[in-house]
């Protein structure tokens, strides 16, 4: 009987195995022998920030595999493998493949083909396994060696996490770059996309269905040039490289309790936020592009767009150019740009530099970069050469590097505090006359409201100022006179002549009664000595 309920118990352990699978996995690896299953999670080593699983989005029943925060109440997810291949039910198992590859495989259906794969070469197919890290990271690696053969961060989704790269490995071409979801509830591959460009001076750009929507700009050594909020900070790190071998960009947090992450929208919006536990919410700290100058060539070429005069076109023509089309330009259509006045020579002919302060430098993708020199060199260099029309530094920390311009230039814009300075050059007639008045001061106009401001402001201190004077001065001659004391030794003197205080609340007594209430100040009714002379009692004469 023992024996049969034995053999029981173990049918029936088999059966609950078949039907109701573990909800967790045992480690953090996935090894040929130990895959995952639909609700099974990996949790990273370490902390546990992440973890990998299946998840099905908001409004929808398909399944993907994908990686979100463990320790956030909203489930954050950050990275997907299977974006464009949804599995349409509970059936899918993530594994190591014979060939080594990790792969996503539907049992539902008996195709040997994946439905994801990660897809690379492996000449060795021994001790490879799969690990989630704390950084959000899915590595596939060969433990015997710690050789990473494939990783997540290599393959973005429309999420950057701290310590992910972007950019291109110019020896290997593997281009790591953002691309949105399709919506909220659809992963699948967006028309939004947030890369950088390597030619010429290298930009970060951000694209709707390929064509630039926002130029976020050239590196300037801090920050990127159309970024004027990222400056360094007590919460991020950000390390540039520009080399023979890569062009990327990577940002680190200080403190590994902070979580942050950057998102590209389906909407085209790339915005950094930071997980408030306290209020359980993702709190936004930046987000861009958000004004009309944001989007690209919106004033077109050889123009400055300014959004900080409400009262002007923002559009404005850099220093020696004028509008292509007046009409357009003065109905507010900056898009046909600006081109050089007519009848005016640049070349050897006394032209110089006007500068341009605070803005985005023009796009840099056909511009000409000297790194190793100074501005001085860079502004004789551009000189020498009439084809060049404007230049700048590479790092406007140092000052270092030449960056030159030899054709139209391309989206320029200002800033309120923060930019960088460019160097526009103009013949000589126009360069005399930004001598007297720079480009970005005042006109006639502004100056003369100014000195009017000014005027009517020292006008009014000065009324205030004698209204105070005559005030406080009639306030002491009151004063003066309400506590005076007319004293007369002269008993026959009439006080109503010289008294001017009639209406004082004190009284004024004769000499004579005085003497008499005192006694003729005898000692007998002396109290004592004060510091103005003897003090004594009197008898009140009724």
């Amino acid at each position: 009987m023992k024996f049969f309920s034995a053999i029981e118990f173990l049918s029936s352990f088999l059966v609950l195995m078949f039907f109701y699978p573990f909800c967790h996995s045992l480690d953090n690896t996935i090894t040929i022998n130990h895959p995952i299953r639909d609700g099974d999670v990996l949790v990273s080593n370490g902390l546990g920030n992440f973890a990998l699983g299946f998840f099905s989005p908001r409004n929808s029943t398909n399944r993907y595999v994908g990686i979100w925060y463990n320790k956030i109440s909203e489930q954050t997810v950050v990275w997907v493998a299977n974006r464009d291949t949804p599995l349409n039910d509970t059936s899918g198992v993530l594994k190591i493949s014979n060939n080594g590859n990790l792969v996503l495989h539907d049992n539902s259906t008996r195709s040997l083909n994946p439905v994801w794969s990660s897809n690379v070469s492996i000449e060795s197919t021994n001790s490879i396994s799969a690990k989630l890290l704390d950084t959000g990271n899915l590595v596939l690696i060969q433990t015997n060696n710690n050789n990473i053969l494939w990783q997540s961060f290599d393959y973005p989704g429309n999420t950057m996490l701290p310590f992910m790269k972007l950019g291109l490995n110019r020896k290997t071409g593997l281009d790591r770059f953002l691309v949105s979801w399709k919506s909220p509830n659809d992963p699948g591959t967006g028309n939004m996309t947030y890369k950088i460009d390597p030619t010429g001076f290298p930009q970060l750009f951000l694209y709707k269905d390929k064509i630039p929507l926002w130029r976020v700009g050239s590196w300037t050594g801090q920050r990127w040039s159309g970024v004027p909020e990222m400056t360094p900070n007590f919460i991020f790190t950000v390390n540039y490289v520009n080399n023979e071998s890569e062009v990327s960009i990577m940002y680190g947090v200080k403190d590994p309790s902070v979580f942050s992450r950057m998102v590209l929208d389906e909407s085209g919006h790339v915005a950094r936020s930071t997980w408030q536990a306290h209020e359980h919410r993702w709190f936004q700290i930046w987000d861009a592009p958000k004004e009309e100058c944001d989007n690209f060539r919106r004033c077109g070429s050889n123009a400055n767009c300014d959004p900080y005069h409400a009262d002007k076109f923002e559009c404005e023509c850099l220093p020696g150019f004028e509008p292509k089309f007046e009409r357009e330009w003065f109905l507010r259509d900056g898009s046909g740009g600006c081109v050089r006045k007519s009848n005016v020579s640049t070349c050897r002919s006394g032209e110089g530099f006007v500068e341009v302060t605070r803005v985005k430098v023009p796009d840099t993708s056909k511009a000409r970069v000297a790194a190793t020199i100074g501005m001085r060199e860079c502004k004789e260099r551009c000189l020498r050469d009439c084809s060049c029309v404007a230049y700048t530094s590479a790092n406007e920390s140092s000052g270092s590097g030449c960056v030159t311009w030899h054709g139209n230039m391309e989206d320029t814009r200002t800033y309120m505090q923060v930019g960088q300075s460019l160097f526009v050059r103009v013949d000589k007639l126009e360069l005399a006359k930004y001598a007297k008045h720079p480009y970005g001061s005042l006109g006639k106009k502004g100056m003369v409201a100014v000195l009017t401001a000014a005027i009517f402001l020292f006008l009014l201190l000065a009324i205030t100022f004698v209204y105070w004077f005559v005030k406080t001065r009639r306030q002491g001659i009151r004063r003066d006179r309400k506590y005076s004391f007319r004293l007369t030794f002269d008993d026959s003197t009439d006080l109503q002549e010289f008294d001017t205080t009639k209406n004082s609340d004190l009284p004024f007594f004769e000499l004579s009664s005085i003497a008499a209430a005192t006694d003729n100040f005898s000692d007998a009714n002396k109290l004592g000595q004060g510091g103005f002379g003897s003090v004594y009692k009197v008898a009140i004469l009724l």
